[in-house]
């Protein structure tokens, strides 16, 4: 609730902001919340999933289990006991029908474990104890306050945050999980009132997990002025008209609302209170340990598979449980470690017509990454890890890197048999660093997945096992941690790391069975797979692998000119509105613009605030110049941040280039994205977006070629739509914008002005994107009925294009998709919806998605055809760099830029037949910026 709390570290000292220390009692009492225990520890073990090799769920008696032992570690002298509710309705059932009534029912995965983690704390001699009638809060609070009568320490283990009204001088809570402890100082501070008015607090601000409804309209800000001004809730009932005086808001009419809900507040008051005086059969001195059962541990432990435990109380005896705790899938995985079993397995590889493979290594950026172990899978449920750099302080013995990737190395650089994996042009990549080119890269389980449905499900191994096959992986956090603490995979303890490895290989061979079977079944969708996605893979990996150069000096100087520039405006923006403010502070921002200036509010955030989007500002720039000037500013600071800074910082040490990394099953319609960085999202109508490009260079004695496709889009609904004025449009190779302006305002070709073609622009690409009469009025700048009537003279011109875009639509809302030229799908789930802003904008997509569809595939197909010919060059000569949108750019040796140049062309040209012809234009230069 407040900031922070002091909290007492388990080394047995706590350190305050004043740098006091306070001891922890050496042998409290020790109440255990077991009901607390039982649902944190189901929670944090449900992405784990463990369970016993026959499928019973185990993860909360592990966590539980291991809980309580670590207790026993810090506190080896105290007494331990135990307390879990009890079935059944309490007294605060009676009290309030609602109380908990929102609480889901316990979920079966977590009933099933609550005898046997019952059954373990008796075994290790621990009391166990469960009341009826009360909950186990209301038993630890009863004796909590009988052990203080007696002067005795108490320590309350429990992740419930009412416990703390519970705290005095003699009791402390503790977090076992976080290990902390906290008194009555922490109390205070985390909750901004001490243990005495904690209940206050639940009262006035309710708790939603256990439904106490607290006082109306009262938040936790409100809750603290009435406690910190006046005291408890007697006490503010008996004061309430000093509540006026507190000066918080709404104060002033406070007092009668208090008076209105006193009742309720009562209420809340008598439910949040934990009870301290229950009839008890016994009290702190009856809750004596006695001597574990260590046959009935033993049985226990070994029913499920607590193999660590096991060994623990018996050396050797762990050998008799079969496998670990795994997910509920059978599986039979093996880590090599020696020469013969590595042998074995690459025997059994090269007979198998494809396996599934993956490699674990030290970072996700391909450019620097080891691999420190990989993995492989021929039939479901049977995989091995081969390890050889796991180099963790007592790592076992592990084969040599030099030796594993001998044996592999033949096999992955051969043809045969395929390689099936999870993204495998990361791996491609990866190997590379170890001077391994893989080949026969043909089956990837993320394409798969992608092109069967590229929006039913994200396409993540996690996500897809989880979505496709009902099983939950080992998340790759549950081993090595997170954020700044994360260990890199050859940090992992090889028990851990050789199961996550080995499940990969299996979930990713899975997978395939059942993604293959699907695509198997459409043989258009399979064509997609087989003919465009998978032989771009290696391409990619290449180019990726390749990089480009930049000119990180002329970087610098256009940093520091838009630096410069930033402030410039910044100084503009304070004079327009009349006091200096944080332009990057969306709350200052709207203050100045719809408080002071009353502008008009466009749209509003789901808070109610008036909202400074993007789209808001942009919109208002048409009309006020502080708008205008602040979308200035805020695409230069994204220039400055995400470009001018941020490149030269990604130059690879090793290559001297950057190295982006493109995504092919992110964008819905086909088309690829690319990031760190991300190359589709440098402007180039802008002049400090083109010296961007500038920055983009060729290598001493190359020069850059970029080929682009000439208004692919346009084309493609040419082909699409056969609309015969287009068809003939673009035939005799008018310019298409030239032709449009001349139909729709009705004058000769040549007299069109450069305004009605950049009017004409509009309405050609706003059709493509489905945009409506009012859309294309405001990108103009023109009344809506004039917009309209473009519109309506366009297709009367262009009548195809119509019945094109409505037969689209009806057929999107039978099918639920629509497909691209070469048979890709786009699925569009709320094409039926009923709320008409969601369906028109699936609508929308509908007729878009066709053409950028189409347009993807088309430029796939042509870096096919263009990589299938530029090995019969010599070897330097030309490299493939960069996709951007409709453009490939290549680096050329000087001396070859006019022979490739134009047969980069024919090949672009050719990569697809339409009813209209391709055109490729292509530039040359020492940078990006003269080639394009």
């Amino acid at each position: 609730m407040v900031s922070k709390a002091r909290l007492w570290h388990a080394s047995g000292q706590r350190i305050n902001e004043n740098d006091t220390m306070v001891a922890i009692p050496s042998k409290p009492l020790i109440l255990v919340d077991g009901s607390s225990y039982l649902y944190r520890a189901y929670f944090a073990s449900l992405q784990a999933d463990l369970r016993t090799s026959d499928g019973r769920p185990t993860g909360a008696i592990r966590v539980v289990t291991n809980m309580i032992r670590s207790l026993h570690k810090q506190f080896p002298d105290s007494r331990v006991t135990v307390v879990f509710d009890a079935k059944g309705k309490t007294f605060r059932d009676d009290l309030y029908a609602e109380y908990k009534a929102q609480r889901p029912s316990m979920p079966d995965d977590l009933r099933s474990q609550v005898e046997p983690i019952h059954n373990i704390i008796k075994a290790m001699g621990l009391p166990l104890l469960i009341e009826s009638g009360v909950e186990a809060d209301d038993v630890i609070g009863t004796l909590a306050r009988q052990a203080t009568e007696q002067q005795l320490d108490v320590v309350i283990s429990t992740g419930d945050k009412d416990m703390a009204q519970l705290v005095s001088d003699h009791v402390l809570l503790m977090d076992t999980m976080k290990n902390t402890f906290m008194d009555r100082d922490g109390v205070t501070e985390k909750f901004g009132v001490p243990p005495e008015l904690i209940i206050d607090l639940l009262a006035l601000v309710g708790d939603k997990v256990d439904n106490i409804p607290g006082m109306p309209g009262v938040g936790e800000k409100t809750a603290l002025a009435l406690l910190q001004g006046l005291g408890s809730i007697k006490q503010i009932a008996a004061n309430t008209d000093k509540i006026a005086d507190l000066g918080f808001r709404g104060a002033k009419s406070f007092a009668a609302k208090f008076v209105e809900h006193q009742a309720m507040v009562e209420l809340s008051y008598e439910l949040a209170t934990i009870k301290t005086d229950v009839d008890l059969a016994w009290g702190p001195a009856d809750l004596q340990q006695t001597p574990p059962d260590t046959e009935a541990l033993k049985a226990l432990y070994r029913e499920f598979e607590f193999r660590n435990l096991l060994e623990e109380l018996e050396p050797g005896e762990a050998a008799e449980v079969a496998k670990p705790a795994t997910p509920a899938m059978a599986v039979d995985y093996h880590t090599i470690l020696t020469e013969a079993q590595l042998q074995e397995w690459v025997a059994r590889l090269a007979k198998a017509p494809y396996f599934a493979f993956d490699t674990e290594t030290t970072s996700l950026n391909y450019r620097d990454a080891r691999v420190v172990g990989v993995s492989f899978a021929i039939t479901p449920g049977e995989a091995a890890y081969v390890p050889f750099g796991h180099d963790y302080l007592d790592a076992p013995e592990q084969l040599s890197e030099a030796t594993v990737l001998a044996a592999l190395a033949p096999l992955l650089e051969a043809e045969q048999p395929i390689k099936l994996g999870q993204n495998l042009k990361y791996d491609a990549n990866v190997l590379k660093n170890h001077n391994i080119h893989m080949r026969g890269i043909g089956l990837d389980t993320m394409l798969e997945s992608y092109v069967l449905n590229s929006v039913q499900t994200r396409h993540d191994m996690d996500s897809m096992a989880k979505f496709f096959l009902d099983h939950a992986t080992t998340s790759f956090e549950s081993i090595a941690g997170k954020g700044a603490k994360q260990l890199t995979f050859n940090q992992i303890p090889l028990e851990q790391a050789a199961f996550y490895a080995a499940e990969d290989a299996d979930i990713t061979l899975r997978l395939h069975h059942y993604l293959a079977e699907q695509l198997g079944a459409d043989p258009e969708l399979q064509s997609v797979f087989t003919e465009i996605e998978m032989p771009l893979v290696p391409i990619l990996a290449e180019m990726e692998y390749t990089g480009v150069k930049i000119d990180s000096q002329l970087l610098a100087v256009q940093s520091e000119e838009i630096a410069k520039r930033l402030k410039e405006l910044e100084l503009e923006a304070h004079e327009l509105a009349g006091e200096p403010f944080n332009l990057s502070s969306p709350k200052q921002l709207g203050e100045i613009l719809f408080t002071k200036l009353a502008l008009p509010v466009l749209k509003k955030t789901p808070k109610g605030a008036p909202s400074t989007a993007e789209e808001v500002l942009q919109e208002l720039a048409l009309d006020y110049p502080l708008p205008k000037l602040l979308m200035e500013y805020r695409g230069l600071s994204k220039l400055k941040s995400t470009y001018t800074d941020k490149l030269p910082l990604m130059v690879n040490e090793h290559s001297g280039r950057i190295h982006t990394s493109y995504h092919q099953a992110n964008a819905a319609t086909g088309r690829l994205s690319s990031s760190d960085p991300n190359l589709q999202n440098i402007p180039i109508r802008t002049p400090e977006g083109r010296r961007i490009r500038q920055a983009f260079v060729a290598a001493p004695g190359y020069k850059l070629v970029a080929a682009d496709y000439s208004q692919i889009e346009l084309r493609i609904m040419a082909h699409l739509s056969k609309d015969k004025g287009l068809l003939e449009a673009f035939s005799q190779g008018l310019d298409i914008h030239k032709a449009t302006a001349a139909e729709v305002f009705s004058v000769p070709l040549e007299q069109v002005t450069m305004e009605q073609r950049r009017r004409a622009k509009a309405i050609n690409f706003g059709l493509i994107y489905g945009m409506s009469a009012f859309g294309l009025s405001r990108q103009l700048g023109i009344p809506r009925h004039e917009s309209q009537a473009y519109m309506d003279i366009y297709f009367e011109r262009y009548p195809g294009v119509l019945k094109y875009m409505e037969d689209t639509r009806a057929l999107a809302a039978e099918k639920g998709y629509v497909s691209t030229l070469f048979g890709r799908r786009l699925y569009l789930p709320e094409i039926n919806a009923k709320n008409g802003a969601r369906r028109k904008g699936a609508e929308r997509a509908a007729i878009n998605a066709p053409m950028q569809g189409t347009a993807a595939d088309i430029i796939k197909k042509a870096m096919i055809k263009v990589a299938d010919w530029l090995p019969r060059q010599a070897e330097g000569e030309v490299r493939m760099l960069m996709q951007v949108h409709d453009e490939l750019v290549f680096e050329i040796r000087e001396d070859k830029v006019a022979d490739f140049k134009q047969q980069i062309c024919d090949l672009m040209q050719h990569a697809a037949s339409l009813d209209v012809p391709l055109l490729v234009e292509a530039g040359e230069g020492d940078n990006w910026d003269q080639a394009h």
